[in-house]
């Protein structure tokens, strides 16, 4: 069947549906990650957005019900180049063509995903409709332009939990996977935190247990005065999808809780952080999505090879002097992690938890408990 990728500047990319039929309406990215379509799908960060990706086979090893980073998948749509059709994969549950029809999200392959990543990287990411319905290009377009795309977009509160709970109580879902089984034992939790659930990835859950945390998710609506009631070691700010300007109620939250509380936030939360320190953001040309992401740590010199998805960045102009920024994107030098001179606070732009990888940055965890560690009585 036909299918019609429309961007609202006119330019039009025709294909091959898979997956489900019908119309969808978002900003229009691309992602440069060669493995690890199932976690793109079902990354919360997504939420209002049709994701291109670069590489140009997807669907090789089918998907499965473990590699999931949250209970669905959130993206509007799914462009590729070429589909694999017979998953080979033993961890293969379904097809990626089944897996997106049963999710009714409309897939499109056939499309020339290098001239369309081209043109969004010279054009910037912008709005687009994605259709098996509309035959009209100019139709299809006119729906692109008077669609809603992310900008002013709080889309967090349609991925946020609407409940406190404990993280894996039982110890059963956070242990790394091996075929051996003595692999498996979790270390003790030596630090009880509240982590605030902007559209979080369960890969975070996972790797702050790991590293003995104990974890109590909330809402991202919830307050600084509930925070403090739960009486934790630390706070957690999460990534997520949207605008941060967006967020007045996270900022204020999070305002409350500095100097109370060590903090550590990525992505979303970095952004956030932002806000709260007095500062702003800006939309990036075409964001940061993929696991290639080179990043300099401006106090070592070191660089690590960073996954990141975020269309928006944390603008070093507008933050007051306490606030230093630790790291720098080797591409566009923007701003990538940051620390407050004199509270226990620190953030990062990108991934430590990155499924499937690079896993240069999962130190970073540790580096968590260890401020948190240095607060204690």
């Amino acid at each position: 069947m036909r299918i019609l990728l429309a961007l609202e500047d006119g330019r039009i990319f025709e294909g091959e549906s898979f997956g489900a039929t019908g119309t969808r309406v978002g900003e229009v990215c691309f992602n440069t990650s060669m493995t690890g379509y199932q976690e793109v799908l079902t990354d919360p960060s997504y939420r209002g957005q049709i994701v291109a990706m670069t590489y140009p086979l997807i669907g090789n090893y089918g998907t499965n019900a473990t590699d999931q980073e949250s209970s669905q998948p959130h993206v509007r749509g799914f462009v590729i180049e070429e589909l694999s059709k017979i998953p080979s994969n033993w961890r293969a549950e379904e097809s990626l063509d089944d897996y997106l029809r049963r999710w009714e999200i409309p897939g499109a392959q056939s499309i020339d995903t290098r001239a369309l990543t081209r043109h969004l990287r010279t054009r910037g990411a912008m709005k687009a409709c994605l259709t098996t319905e509309i035959t009209s290009a100019e139709e299809a377009v006119q729906r692109a332009i008077t669609g809603e795309g992310v900008i002013g977009m709080d889309y967090v509160r349609e991925v946020t939990t609407p409940n406190i709970f404990q993280w894996d109580p039982d110890d059963q879902l956070s242990r790394k996977w091996s075929l051996q089984s003595g692999d498996q034992v979790l270390p003790p939790i030596r630090h009880r935190i509240v982590a605030f659930d902007y559209g979080m990835k369960r890969n975070i859950l996972r790797s702050l247990r790991q590293r003995g945390f104990g974890v109590t998710v909330v809402p991202a609506t919830t307050s600084a005065e509930k925070v403090l009631a739960l009486n934790p070691d630390g706070v957690f700010l999460s990534n997520g999808p949207g605008d941060p300007e967006a967020l007045p109620y996270a900022h204020e939250a999070v305002r409350g809780l500095m100097g109370r509380k060590p903090i550590f936030g990525i992505c979303l939360g970095h952004q956030v952080l932002g806000f709260a320190f007095g500062g702003r953001t800006f939309k990036l040309k075409f964001g940061h999505r993929g696991g290639n992401q080179p990043v300099k740590d401006l106090r070592s010199g070191k660089v690590a090879i960073t996954a990141q998805n975020h269309g928006f960045a944390v603008d070093p102009d507008s933050l007051p002097t306490e606030i230093e920024v630790t790291h720098v994107n080797l591409n566009d030098s923007t701003v990538e992690g940051m620390r407050h001179k004199e509270l226990p606070i620190f953030s990062v732009q990108y991934h430590p938890e990155a499924a499937p990888g690079p896993h240069d940055a999962n130190y970073f965890f540790e580096q968590f408990a260890e401020l948190i560690e240095e607060q204690k009585p």
